[in-house]
């Protein structure tokens, strides 16, 4: 990696260190991580908690929605976050009431079998998650452009890295028969831990709404009057359709593959389990290559190839009466939905101002993040109804509408020329 010569913006930047930028890299993979790993020990265990509280498929949806409910609240207030506290101080908080959230969840499931105590830890858990994926992605965003390199499709592959962990220690602790407490305690502790260690490598950048000592501040009513402009940009709401689509299918999995291994096709929970992992570590294959193949061939050719086989995935894993079918379905569709939540995060970053890429990427995160995370209580009202496999038939509209909304993405500038 080069060193280079941030652009001139309002977030008067100072030049930093080849070694200051590799930190400042690394600690965001590192956050993209944890929210992974959070996100997939709660999936990886769904079954045992149906198991242990004798939850219904729409009970199961109910508990989700809470979870929905706090994360859509979380974006909300991520841009408010920012513009108050910064994106260092509310990454922390948002992770530490995640921490707490997912800890309240074992409890309430192993410990007092309680849907309602469930519920709430749900709703924090969303919340933290909510608003520290808005912010994750905006440090992510500022930190390619001052990195100059496509680097964004490698951080989400960081949060496949944590779902990776999450759903491989999921399946050990459900394989050992480790209580979901026990299980998700650790994790607790394990994220408040890193997010500690790890925030210290977050440089101080006005752009992302902290305080630099010193040195005098817009008053945060006037940065959150600069987030909410960024909604009047059309090619931005096209850049968020596609977003919502990928994000959708992915968001959908997360919540819903293991019950529909297990309850669609008659596997057990230790299968549905690893073939969530096998969803996830797709994901992650196709993040990690995604940087080249981006600079390669084009966000657009990328974009429309990535939904036609997310297509094709959902249509093997829900029509497939072969093991595999359902196992190829799945690679599909991890390799469909995998980039289109980092093609959009860098397309809304992919103008000339620090202050402006960063409320750009704040819009689009939030409807991303709406489709990833409200959309799947959805799917559990439909499963309701019509079965979970015939509920995942909405994905394929979204994937579909995603492809067609692709020339939005087009490059501006350069692919991983630093931005000047």
């Amino acid at each position: 990696m080069s060193q280079t010569t941030p652009p001139d913006s309002k977030a008067d930047t100072p030049v930093r260190t080849r070694r200051e930028l590799l930190a400042w890299r690394n600690a965001v993979f590192a956050i993209f991580f944890l929210s992974g790993l959070s996100i997939a020990s709660w999936v990886a265990r769904i079954p045992a908690v149906r198991d242990d509280t004798g939850l219904t498929l729409g009970g199961i949806g109910l508990v989700i929605f809470g979870m929905s409910a706090g994360s859509v609240l979380g974006l909300i207030a991520a841009p408010w976050f920012l513009a108050r506290i910064g994106a260092r101080r509310g990454m922390v908080s948002a992770l530490v009431l995640v921490a707490i959230g997912i800890v309240i969840v074992g409890l309430g499931s192993t410990v007092l079998a309680a849907p309602a105590v469930i519920f709430v830890g749900m709703a924090m858990f969303g919340f933290g998650n909510g608003a520290c994926d808005v912010m994750m992605n905006v440090e992510g965003a500022l930190a390619e452009r001052e990195n100059g390199k496509t680097l964004m499709p490698l951080m989400h592959a960081f949060f496949s890295f944590g779902t990776v962990a999450g759903a491989g220690i999921g399946a050990l602790a459900s394989g050992l028969d480790i209580p979901v407490a026990l299980h998700l305690i650790v994790i607790g502790a394990l994220i408040v831990t890193a997010i500690l260690i790890t925030i210290r490598f977050i440089p101080i950048r006005e752009s992302a709404g902290d305080a630099r000592a010193g040195q005098p501040r817009e008053p945060w009513r006037e940065r959150m009057r600069h987030s909410i402009a960024a909604w009047s940009d059309v090619r931005l709401i096209f850049i968020g359709v596609i977003m919502l689509g990928m994000s959708f299918a992915e968001g959908s999995a997360n919540d819903w593959l293991a019950l529909a291994t297990v309850d669609g096709h008659g596997y057990d929970n230790t299968t549905g389990a690893l073939v969530f992992g096998l969803f996830v570590t797709a994901m992650t294959v196709s993040r990690v290559v995604g940087g080249p193949v981006l600079d390669r061939f084009g966000r657009v050719p990328v974009l429309r190839t990535c939904a036609a086989l997310g297509v094709l995935g959902l249509l093997l894993f829900i029509y497939g009466t072969e093991t595999w079918m359902l196992l190829t379905g799945v690679v599909l569709w991890g390799f469909g939905c995998a980039l289109g939540f980092p093609v959009g995060m860098s397309a809304a970053a992919d103008v000339d101002d620090d202050e402006a890429a960063a409320a750009r990427v704040s819009a689009v995160a939030i409807i991303g993040y709406c489709a990833f995370l409200a959309g799947p209580p959805l799917l559990g009202f439909l499963g309701q109804h019509f079965g979970i496999l015939n509920a995942l038939l909405v994905l394929l509209v979204l994937m579909v509408l995603a492809g067609l909304a692709a020339p939005a993405a087009r490059e501006r500038t350069k692919v991983g020329a630093p931005a000047a």
